[in-house]
This record gives structure tokens, sequence and C-alpha cells, in this order.
């Protein structure tokens, strides 16, 4: 019993020790000095059926400051009416175009058929590709662009805003900051800014600048895999250029799924590009199963057995890890429930990777938005 809690406790604490580090170096890049001339910005915008939200998502990257601005958004063969809503909103305003995407070729993720053409045919050296369902602050394009031209960056990914309105997605979407803060350490990626072992992004928001897009071969050189926020940034740095991310709260808003069915259904779908490996799998269920929900196990077991010694070790795991992830929710602008529901969250997310492992294991392929791609 001692020895279990003690063990829950060196779990948590090698997590809770890690996210305040991290914490402190994962900020949002700051306002922008001087009165310089704009930076040069193209926003690349992969759509597909997204009627529903493309609309405010241009209005929001057209109202940006401070940034020398064209929008290209690629219809990736919508069924419904994406094309013809981003056409009347370019007849009104220069800046923005449409560009309809090229039959995808067998074996191909669309996103990164589609991103490949979206850089074809931007005309500035800084690249940004953002998700259909980003919403933009007006002075987000002018400091992530800044930060990235500051820090002499090949790229930088920002983690937006992850917004949850049901439970179900408030089970899996706010463990993104969770194990990213509490597993990757900044600080010795910063060290070692052309590592690919420590590259991490978020394809939901990437900029990179264009020598050191091409010079990694761009979208194309990862044409069949599925997760862009981590064969980007690593073939990046595989090139001889630095990444780094940073936090886009307050600056960039992204409701990912809908339900607890929908964020199911896309965390799936690359889980075995990240996580659900059957080397790094059983490592990830020590980490998240011990240090995220033994301490609760443990101090449940202490207090019916009155061992005293380990109910103790158990509260104190228990404190530090909520203590943890309260400071990771405050910092990402997650919801008080999250934080709640986090233990289940872990088990769920745990699940997840195991059942996408089996999945792929038995060859089963994975569909989203209308395609399917085999493993």
């Amino acid at each position: 019993m001692l020895w279990f809690a003690l063990g829950c406790l060196a779990l948590t604490a090698l997590y809770v020790g890690l996210t305040l580090m991290n914490l402190g170096l994962f900020r949002v890049p700051g306002p922008v000095s001087g009165h310089g001339q704009p930076i040069p910005v193209s926003l690349l915008i992969p759509a597909r059926d997204e009627a529903a939200r493309i609309e405010a998502t241009l209005a929001a990257a057209l109202a940006s400051r401070d940034v020398a601005l064209e929008v290209i958004v690629l219809d990736d063969g919508s069924s419904d009416d994406t094309a013809t809503r981003v056409l009347q909103m370019a007849s009104a305003d220069p800046r923005l175009r449409l560009i309809h995407g090229a039959a995808l070729p067998p074996g191909i993720n669309g996103k990164q058929h589609a991103c490949a053409q979206l850089a074809e045919a931007a005309r500035h050296d800084t690249l940004l590709f953002m998700d259909a369902d980003v919403t933009l602050s007006p002075d987000a394009l002018v400091r992530s662009a800044g930060w990235l031209h500051r820090r002499r960056l090949g790229l930088a990914s920002g983690f937006p805003q992850q917004p949850t309105n049901t439970w179900g997605e408030t089970l899996l979407v706010p463990m993104i900051p969770v194990l990213l803060l509490g597993y990757l350490p900044i600080a010795l990626a910063r060290l070692m800014p052309r590592a690919p072992s420590l590259a991490a992004g978020c394809g939901q928001l990437m900029l990179a600048t264009r020598r050191a897009y091409a010079d990694a071969g761009g979208h194309g050189a990862m044409a069949t895999h599925m997760h862009d926020g981590l064969h980007l940034p690593a073939n990046v740095r595989r090139a001889g250029h630095a990444t780094d991310l940073f936090n886009a709260a307050g600056l960039a808003r992204c409701r990912m799924y809908e339900g607890l069915a929908s964020a199911w259904r896309g965390f799936s779908k690359d889980a075995t590009e990240g996580m659900a490996t059957p080397i790094g799998l059983p490592v990830w269920t020590l980490l998240l199963a011990g240090g995220h929900i033994g301490p609760f196990l443990a101090a449940l077991a202490a207090w019916a057995s009155a061992h005293q010694t380990a109910l103790a070790a158990s509260l104190v795991a228990i404190t530090l890890l909520v203590t943890a992830r309260v400071a990771v929710a405050r910092a990402t602008g997650q919801r008080a429930l999250a934080v709640v529901l986090h233990p289940a969250a872990t088990a769920v997310t745990l699940v997840l990777q195991w059942q996408a492992l089996a999945a792929a294991r038995r060859g089963r392929p994975r569909t989203w938005r209308g395609r399917t791609y085999t493993p």
C-alpha cells in the first residue's frame, strides 16, 4: 500500500514539476513595439464543408491589424456552399482569394494535399497555416509573426484556446495542454532547437518562413501522414531550422469538436502517429494512470485500510495534481469542469489511445471528413 502511494506521488511530482516549469516558458507573444513596415503574411486556410463557420473565421482574419495580409482559402471539394460564401466575401475585399483544390491522389492525406497547394499559391514569405474553425483576435497575426521573426525561427506554432461546450468535449479536448505542458521539456527543446525528437506543434495554427518550409519539403514531405502538428515541426528541425511553440490563448480560439463522438473520432484518426504506438503507449499508460488516476485510488485504499502514511502521501499527490491542473486551466482558458473531470478525462484518453492502437493493428481504416485512410 505505501509503496503504491509513494510511486503515484513520484509520478505526480514528475508531471507537476515539469508543468510548472513549462508554464513559465509557454507564454502568449507580447505586443510588437515600434512603427516599422507591416509584416507581410500569407494566411492559408484549407476548407472542406465549412459553410457554417467560414464567414466568421474570415471576418476575424480580415480585421487583423499591422500586417500586410493576404488570405487564401482552398476549397477542398466541399459539398456545401463554402466556396460561394468565400467568393462573396472576396468580392468585397481584394486581400481574400479562393482557389479550388486539385483532385486528391490515392493514399494522400487531404489536409496535407490542400496545404501544399496553398503554399504554392502564397505570395509572401511568412506562411501561416490555419484551420477553418480558428477565430483570430485583431493582433494575433502581428504578435505571432513578430515572435517568429524576432526569435529567428523556421517555424512557430501557437496553441489556441479550446472552448468546450459539452461534457464530452471537456473530457478529451483539455487534455492537449495537459500532455504538452506535463511531458514536453520546453526548456530542453529550446536549448536543442533543431532536435526532431523535441519538436511539437498544433496544426490549427502554424507559421513558417518560406525558406524553412521549402527546406523541410513542405506538406508534400508528409503527404501520407495525418498529424501535421507533429511531422511539420520535426521536418523543419531535420532541415536545420529552429522551431518553437507558444500559448495562443487570448489570440485565437478554436472549438475543435462538438460532443464526445466527434472528439473521439477526431483524436482517434491520428493517435497512432503520437501516443498510440506499441512502445510508447505502455509508457504513457504508466505515466498517466500512475500520476493522474493512481493518487485517487491510493487515497481510497489507504483510507479504507487506515494506513495513515499512505493516505498522507496520496493526499499530497492529489494536492499537487490539482494545483498544476488549475494552473494549466487558467493559462489556457479552460472551464473549471475540465479540472473536476480530470481523472475521468485521463482514463478516457487512455481508452481512446489503446482502442486506436488495436484498430491500427487490425488494419482498420480511418474515416475523416468523408475520406477513408488505410493505416
